[in-house]
């Protein structure tokens, strides 16, 4: 994973009441949208892993370690660590770069199509595979196969079957680009207009106007694990990583 020097970063404007020390809400783009609905596309494996074990509540973090120190013999032998430690989920653009991105084990068993097929390397048996991660098992009813992963690509004859799941096109992200997004402080998010800022000011019950603060912060791959980590945890999630920094 890049470190967060150089990952490029998203901007968004934040409306902060400083009597209180807490942000009312932030005036954000597609940019800022596509990530935080990123989040929701990832496995609980990649969560923990960018979390690290330190900053993971509960016992997750201590299930995920277990893996990592679970030796490969004990997993079945058309069975692999990687599927647990490195799972791989859909994920779309995001101009933090490094984020959300898939790792290199994932990039290269990554087939949008679903339409190549490989066997093991030795012809033990006739199964096929979709991905180059499974073992072989061996032919059914014999004994177990060589236990080698199944990497040898094989071709199709004849047309090729769709396969039967879905697969969603969102590499382009989710939301539209000519919207300005508005993300409360506990990540409810609702297109921005001048009617809804008046009516959750009067929500809030801000009395003096002058009380209130804009800033615009930046966004990268330090804020964004801390954004992950805060919605976990938290009901002032932009508060807690924009104002309340953990040192």
């Amino acid at each position: 994973m890049a470190s967060s020097s150089s990952n490029s970063k998203v901007s968004l404007k934040l409306l902060i009441d400083t009597k209180n020390d807490k942000v009312l809400f932030a005036e954000a783009s597609k940019a800022v949208i596509d990530f935080l609905f990123n989040l929701l596309c990832l496995p609980i494996g990649t969560v923990v892993k960018l979390l690290t074990t330190n900053g993971m509540v509960g016992s997750l973090g201590n299930l995920y370690q277990s893996v990592e120190n679970l030796n490969q013999n004990y997993m079945l032998r058309n069975q692999t660590k990687e599927i647990l430690l490195n799972p791989k989920g859909q994920s779309s653009a995001t101009e933090i770069s490094g984020f959300l991105t898939q790792n290199d084990y994932n990039a290269q068993n990554d087939h949008d199509d679903g339409t190549k097929l490989y066997i093991c390397p030795n012809r033990c048996g006739y199964q096929v595979s979709y991905d180059t991660i499974t073992r072989c098992p061996g032919l059914p009813g014999y004994s177990t196969g060589c236990g080698n992963y199944m990497n040898r690509e094989v071709g199709y004859v004849g047309n090729k079957k769709v396969a039967e799941k879905e697969v969603y096109n969102i590499k382009d992200g989710f939301v539209k680009d000519v919207i300005t997004f508005m993300v409360m402080d506990d990540l409810v998010i609702q297109p921005m207009s001048t009617i809804s800022s008046i009516t959750l000011l009067n929500k809030f019950n801000v009395k003096e106007i002058g009380t209130l603060e804009e800033k615009v912060v930046e966004m990268g791959m330090d804020e964004g694990i801390n954004l992950l980590k805060a919605s976990l945890q938290s009901k002032m999630v932009l508060t807690s990583v924009f104002l309340r920094k953990e040192k």
